[in-house]
């Protein structure tokens, strides 16, 4: 895959998750409207919960296609970041966010 190719596809996903993390951060605010019922209030919660964790895991995700992108920008990208051993071409393929080699991993 080329370089381009590489980038194409790391800012589709960085804008597909950016855009979910605010989704999911703008929807997770207290304003649901449910009636004093326990059951009610209770699954309001643990959808609050959901949806926090959800974003978070989504934000980890996020920084990290941040920081390829970062890698492609400096010339640093498919180097890992212990050894400074080039990082397979399948590695990069299954897992173009990947920062190390998979000796590294």
């Amino acid at each position: 895959m080329s370089e381009t190719d590489r980038r194409t596809n790391l800012v589709a996903e960085q804008e597909r998750l950016a855009a979910r993390v605010d989704e999911l951060e703008t929807g997770n605010d207290a304003s649901h409207s449910f009636d004093d019922n326990f059951a009610d209030s209770a699954q309001v919660a643990a959808e609050q919960g959901e949806n926090k964790s959800l974003a978070s895991r989504l934000r980890r995700e996020l920084d990290e296609v941040e920081a390829a992108l970062s890698r492609l920008d400096d010339g640093s990208y498919g180097t890992c970041t212990e050894c400074s051993a080039e990082i397979s071409a399948p590695r990069l393929e299954a897992m173009p966010t990947a920062s190390t080699c998979i000796d590294h991993a």
